[in-house]
């Protein structure tokens, strides 16, 4: 069965029983770049602007803790070695650089012999990944340093615009499953070539293949722009096109692909359009939410049978997570109820709001906008008074309490006594609601708009359809 997990790559890669050794066919991943920036998504319309964060693209000694001590025990001179010396000549990135490096040792315990590996980076780290993976997987495994190309975004005042990645091909053995045939793209149509399948070369008459050619190591693939339909909001987002060429040169349908860093989920989107297994790893669970919903949306009836993995299952689950890390917790049941979490994992002020949801209401012309607000301790009537002045600052039409304890008497009658919201043709909805965990677990459904629209949904395509409208 396909499988979604929530955590870190390395735990799951090295706890998962089901992850055994040289089972995967094909590994892609596009982990943080070391950028020192953070990535958002935005929640954007003409009256509201909030931000959330959707991972933090920042690596630290202070961050990477155990794992350098943890380095001293692989057994692996050459790349303790090569490790060691960038601390002293590359400090920056030498944290990042520990961090990867345990990750992708455990990738390559995974992956086939016959397997193949995928590293998406940029400039900035690229130079210093590829020595890494020269160590973990062996020079003479290293295929490819392909070029992808794009034209998104600006230009710098000095030096040339960057509008290019990295993606490190490599394999796991010579034995490497590489389907050329898949991924032919059409010859040019000058230096030569003609429309009757012929070359012709300084007078010279040659046949080629009636599928095309093979892609060289650079690809000019086009970045998803705002207006894409593939478009889903989240700030890393790939397009299909890209994750399909890879694929398909590399594994055959029923084949296992795994992605440690899946984000939004486009390498396990385009694996299930292409009749692949597959197993999804990401730390955020904003991410698996999304993914969950990428993946009903696109596929409907057709999606393959998967599982979540990480997530609580059950009100002792949930307990225990709040208990482990609070804003785990808070971010875990914002994203269940697939709306955006404002602080997502960082202890700070919410300005009495955790979460914030949009839903249309079918001939009413604006967004409905719900802000959320998650109680893990005991809870009382001034939360409720609280929440519903958080609302009426933010300009919100509703508020909900999500709530691990049953709310007390004198809360429910301060939810009522705020009366409903009214929108057209008889649409009323509760001012203020109130869900305890025991009643989410339960199947309680709270009084909303059916319609979210607070994530971008994907456009239902099912199997068996072109996923992009280009070659792959």
């Amino acid at each position: 069965m396909n499988k979604l997990y929530l955590g870190d790559c390395l735990d799951v890669l090295r706890n998962e029983l089901e992850i055994k050794p040289e089972s995967i066919d094909l590994i892609y991943i596009d982990p943080p770049f070391n950028s020192k920036r953070n990535y958002s998504v935005f929640f954007d319309d003409k009256e509201l602007q909030t931000q959330r964060m959707a991972f933090e693209d920042t690596w630290s000694l202070h961050s990477v803790g155990d794992s350098l001590t943890e380095l001293d025990t692989i057994h692996h001179d050459k790349l303790l070695a090569l490790l060691n010396a960038y601390q002293n000549i590359a400090p920056q990135v030498f944290p990042y650089l520990v961090m990867m490096t345990l990750r992708i040792i455990e990738l390559h315990k995974v992956l086939k012999p016959t397997g193949s590996f995928y590293l998406h980076c940029d400039p900035t780290a690229s130079h210093y990944l590829k020595t890494v993976c020269d160590a973990v997987f062996g020079v003479k495994n290293f295929r490819n340093e392909i070029i992808w190309c794009y034209k998104l975004g600006g230009r710098p005042q000095k030096g040339f615009p960057k509008k290019h990645d990295i993606i490190l091909f490599y394999s796991k053995s010579d034995e490497f499953h590489f389907f050329d045939d898949t991924i032919r793209v059409p010859y040019e149509s000058d230096g030569g070539y003609v429309k009757t399948g012929r070359k012709i070369v300084k007078g010279k008459v040659y046949e080629v293949n009636p599928l095309g050619k093979i892609p060289e190591d650079w690809w000019f693939l086009s970045a998803l722009n705002r207006q894409s339909k593939e478009r889903l909001g989240y700030p890393t987002q790939k397009p299909k096109a890209l994750l399909e060429r890879i694929i398909k040169a590399c594994s055959n349908e029923g084949d296992i692909v795994l992605d440690a860093f899946c984000g939004c989920g486009t390498t396990v989107d385009t694996a299930e359009g292409l009749n692949r297994k597959w197993i999804g790893i990401d730390i955020a669970p904003f991410a698996i939410s999304l993914i969950k919903r990428r993946l009903q949306d696109t596929y409907g009836n057709d999606l393959s049978q998967f599982e979540v993995r990480g997530t609580p299952t059950d009100e002792l689950s949930a307990i225990k997570l709040w208990e482990q890390n609070p804003f785990a917790f808070e971010d875990w049941w914002l994203t269940e109820l697939e709306v955006f979490a404002t602080t997502y994992g960082k202890k700070g002020a919410d300005k009495g709001i955790d979460g914030i949801g949009q839903y249309s209401i079918p001939k009413f012309d604006e967004s409905v906008k719900v802000g959320f607000q998650v109680k893990g301790g005991k809870v009382q009537s001034k939360d409720i008074d609280a929440l519903f002045g958080a609302i009426t600052k933010h300009k919100y039409n509703m508020g909900v309490l999500l709530t691990r304890y049953n709310p007390t008497k004198p809360m429910l009658n301060s939810a009522t006594q705020f009366g409903q919201f009214e929108a057209v043709y008889g649409y009323k909805y509760p001012k203020i609601q109130i869900m305890t965990l025991a009643e989410f677990f339960s199947g309680k459904q709270l009084n909303l708009p059916k319609d979210n629209i607070t994530f971008k949904s994907a456009a239902t395509i099912g199997k068996g359809s072109q996923q992009n409208g280009c070659f792959a």
